[in-house]
């Protein structure tokens, strides 16, 4: 009989106080597991959600709040830049370093989802996670440049709100989403899942979306005309970025630029050359998400693997507590094996292999169970963040799971092992008749 088979004998005759030590390993390695996939699974997406631009051009601040606002709706705008900036990045003073700048306008909100204010570039020209390109849901399609009242809606806005192509719906004025109701856009194209922030939102056409407050405040307006232009003072009531009919008196929360390539060193001055020249900041939005997941982020997984690492070690203690309180029972079946010809050194490795056999034995559980965890929270994590997690994402790091047991079973195991290796044959067959 093979020694692993009799490490698994023993471990059947203690069946509930074997099934009860697994378990404490399997709970520790579950919660290590869902660190390392959730943490990867967010770290990954947050980083992928920056990509598909260079830089954002926005007002000065906090290059971080401009970076979560813009890319990833969370907070209020910074502040806005003037629209001619737009137009300087796009069309004239700095076309020849842009090969795309789309305009970002912020400001409504649509059932607790945020309503950007964007042009038809947003999806024809950018891309995301590594390069891929937006596409859209059966019968949908990107809004157009002469539709200045058309929608486009990402996949968890759609089916939280029940939107679907053809339905209308009224942005509400402000960030706090309680404000007065607009005139309608019709939608046009619902997103394909992404993965990303851009699924909770909805995306209008910038010319509707100044248009239809310059019409509001001129109607607004006692005795006015309905082309009346809105006065600049006023501009700014509207999530201080200015809806108005001269656009020079427009106003935008951000321009997301994509770089021309074909000269380096032009393109690495670029973002100061921006800076120098308007009064704005350039921000990488990959460094700023790096900087926050190796500062912040990074720290907090520190400590929940420490925690999870710890629950492991505790686990392991308790197989050596196990194995240990068992050996005074198992002084007969010890010497039986002597006698029958089993050198101290077998005997000791049959104890070593029991440990190992129970640590590996609740990590696999552990590693199902902590995979079903993250399958289990995936939903929710999509819902409130948009990042999609799923119970078959695996990292490599889990690998290192199974020597990390294997050594910690075998540590655990040695004294233990080394009470075997030491029973006296003679006193424990005489002991136990």
């Amino acid at each position: 009989m093979s020694l692993w088979k009799i490490a698994w004998r023993s471990i059947q005759q203690r069946s509930l106080a074997s099934t009860l030590t697994a378990v404490s390993m399997a709970l520790g390695v579950a919660l290590v597991v869902a660190v390392l996939v959730i943490h990867s699974v967010i770290d990954k997406s947050f980083r992928r959600s920056a990509q598909g631009y260079d830089l954002i051009v926005g007002p000065k601040g906090s290059r971080l709040d401009l970076v979560l606002n813009t890319v990833y709706h969370i907070g209020r705008p910074v502040g806005t830049i003037p629209y001619r900036y737009f137009k300087e990045l796009a069309q004239t003073r700095f076309a020849a370093e842009v090969e795309t700048a789309v305009p970002i306008c912020m400001g409504d909100h649509y059932s607790g989802f945020r309503v950007i204010g964007t042009n038809p570039d947003m999806f024809d020209k950018l891309e995301y996670l590594d390069g891929r390109k937006y596409a859209f849901q059966e019968g949908g399609r990107n809004f157009d440049w002469g539709q200045p009242f058309e929608a486009v809606v990402g996949a968890t806005a759609a089916r939280k709100t029940g939107m679907k192509v053809g339905d209308e719906f009224r942005p509400v004025h402000g960030e706090s989403g309680e404000g007065e109701e607009h005139a309608p856009f019709i939608i046009v194209g619902i997103l394909e899942p992404t993965g990303t922030p851009i699924d909770r939102a909805f995306f209008v056409n910038i010319t509707g979306f100044y248009t239809l407050h310059t019409t509001e405040a001129a109607e607004e307006k006692p005795g006015s005309g309905a082309t009346q232009a809105k006065p600049a003072a006023a501009a700014s009531d509207h999530g201080d970025h200015g809806h108005a009919d001269d656009e020079d008196d427009r106003k935008l929360s951000a321009v997301l630029i994509v770089t021309q390539k074909d000269d380096y060193q032009r393109a690495m001055a670029f973002p100061k050359r921006v800076v120098e020249e308007m009064d704005v900041q350039a921000v990488a939005p990959a460094e700023e998400i790096d900087r926050l997941f190796r500062g912040l982020v990074g720290d907090v997984q520190v400590v929940l693997l420490i925690l999870a690492v710890l629950i492991v070690v505790v686990a392991g203690i308790g197989i050596m507590v196990s194995i240990y309180n068992s050996m005074n029972d198992r002084r007969r079946e010890i010497a039986i094996m002597r006698a029958l010809g089993a050198r101290r050194g077998t005997v000791m490795a049959v104890i070593l292999l029991e440990s190992i056999l129970l640590a590996l034995g609740g990590g696999a559980i552990g590693m199902v169970l902590g995979h079903g965890l993250t399958g289990a929270l995936g939903p929710v994590i999509s819902e409130r963040t948009g990042v999609v997690v799923s119970a078959l994402q695996f990292q490599t790091n889990e690998l290192i799971l199974i020597p990390g047991l294997v050594i910690l079973a075998s540590l655990v195991g040695y004294l233990p092992a080394v009470i075997a290796y030491r029973t006296d044959v003679a006193q424990s067959l005489i002991a136990s008749p």
